[in-house]
């Protein structure tokens, strides 16, 4: 079968590599991809957000499954584009992916299936936003979300109502461009982040892994919010109990609502839960993997992924066994450039990531190119994605660190404290 993939992060060097580890994958083209992606697949230069060109370069190499990395490429209908043309596609219809792609949407659809989330009112100007604010009774913070897709930043939490006011002010004043035209204002809800995820073909969701994530720029969870600086799986926080839970009451119920609404869900779903005292809430969906949690789940995932990612596109995940997973901690570290994600200075060398770490050791590249020397340099968005296995979260940690060190990158930086929550409670 040939295989397109569609993006080029350190998300789809990660499905790309796991992808073409597959016997049933007799060529992998990924568009646009990154210098990473061209260790495992051929490169093509077509815009993630290029419906059109993307359809011709699947039917050009006669493509048996498109996969769907990126949000920004399922909210141009490219989905929609493919079923027309009969070509099965990883990744929900442009109806079906307005679960990430516009929170208010979301939001209400929680409302009506009555899934397990926060309060939130959604408003369409500023005036009427802050008005809401200042009548609000409760405590801080208060959290303000962008309507639209933001790359992981269109959420505020507020420590004072003075600051909910010039982040709705920022928000509608266009920081996220047209993302800010609406905004949500929901309850906090106190407790710990994780991320479960669930394959769908538009009737049946199978659980796909779970993983916790690291959103703040440095140590200890401080600085500003970005798309994710690190992330460990599996997550010992959603037990088992936890999981079914937000599976019945989020995602079956969600699969369920979308196909009832006549948009039926194909692709993954990632729900970002809120763990406390037994009962897991629903924070957010997204409508694909999550970056940089999808590195460490191909890294855990002994199955062959193919088969669960082409009955996710054409149906039949009930007749597939759950997939198998190693008994393993995996690790992933996220380098960026000095300054991100406010002023990030792009364009510096990095060496030594090329290199091989062994078998156990994973560098996934999210933002890289060359010059015109041929050297690596990075970007100004997340740059390389160190992961490690190991038979703990603290064996697969130490690995991780040791690999970086050996990677030269002076204009870059990193948390030196991923997985911290977890080794402190063990």
């Amino acid at each position: 079968m040939n295989i397109l993939l569609v993006g080029s992060g350190g998300r789809e060097h990660a499905l790309a590599w796991k992808i073409a580890q597959s016997p049933l994958c007799d060529r992998l083209v990924c568009a646009p991809g990154n210098p990473g992606i061209a260790s495992v697949a051929e490169r093509r230069d077509v815009s993630v957000t290029d419906p059109s060109g993307l359809l011709d370069l699947a039917r050009e190499i006669d493509a048996g499954l498109v996969v769907i990395g990126p949000e920004s490429a399922l909210e141009k209908g490219i989905a929609d584009r493919l079923a027309e043309a009969g070509i099965p596609c990883f990744g929900p219809t442009e109806a079906a992916a307005r679960l990430e792609t516009s929170k208010v949407f979301s939001k209400d659809f929680a409302a009506r299936h009555k899934l397990p989330t926060a309060e939130h009112e959604s408003f369409s100007s500023a005036a009427a936003a802050k008005a809401h604010i200042a009548g609000l009774n409760r405590p801080a913070p208060y959290v303000i979300k962008a309507d639209g897709l933001a790359s992981g930043k269109g959420v505020v939490l507020a420590g004072t109502k003075a600051e909910a006011g010039a982040a709705i002010d920022e928000m509608f004043a266009g920081k996220f461009g047209a993302s800010g035209s609406k905004v949500v204002i929901e309850e906090f809800m106190p407790g710990e982040e994780a991320s479960l995820f669930a394959l769908c073909d538009g009737e049946t969701a199978i659980l796909f892994g779970a993983a916790q994530d690291h959103k703040r720029a440095y140590d200890g969870d401080t600085g500003p919010n970005t798309g994710g600086m690190g992330t460990y799986s599996p997550a010992p926080v959603l037990t088992p109990d936890l999981a079914d839970q937000a599976k019945r009451l989020m995602i079956d119920k969600t699969v369920a609502g979308m196909r009832a609404e006549g948009s039926p869900y194909r692709g993954v779903i990632y729900a970002g839960l809120m763990l406390e005292g037994g009962r897991a809430r629903l924070v957010e969906f997204n409508s694909r993997f999550g970056d940089p949690e999808c590195q460490v789940l191909m890294m855990r995932l002994e199955s062959d992924i193919v088969p669960y990612l082409l009955a996710a596109a054409s149906g039949g995940l009930k007749d597939l066994p759950a997939p198998v997973w190693r008994e393993e901690a995996a690790i992933c570290v996220v380098m960026a450039p000095k300054g991100y994600p406010d002023a990030p200075v792009g364009g510096t060398v990095i060496e030594g990531a090329e290199a091989d770490f062994g078998p156990d050791v994973q560098v996934f590249h999210a933002g890289t190119s060359r010059n015109e020397a041929g050297e690596l340099v990075g970007g100004t968005g997340r740059v390389l994605n160190v992961c490690a296995r190991g038979a703990t979260l603290s064996e697969a940690r130490a690995r991780v660190y040791e690999a970086i060190a050996k990677i030269d990158w002076p204009g870059g930086f990193y948390r030196s404290d991923i997985g911290w929550r977890e080794l402190t409670r063990a």
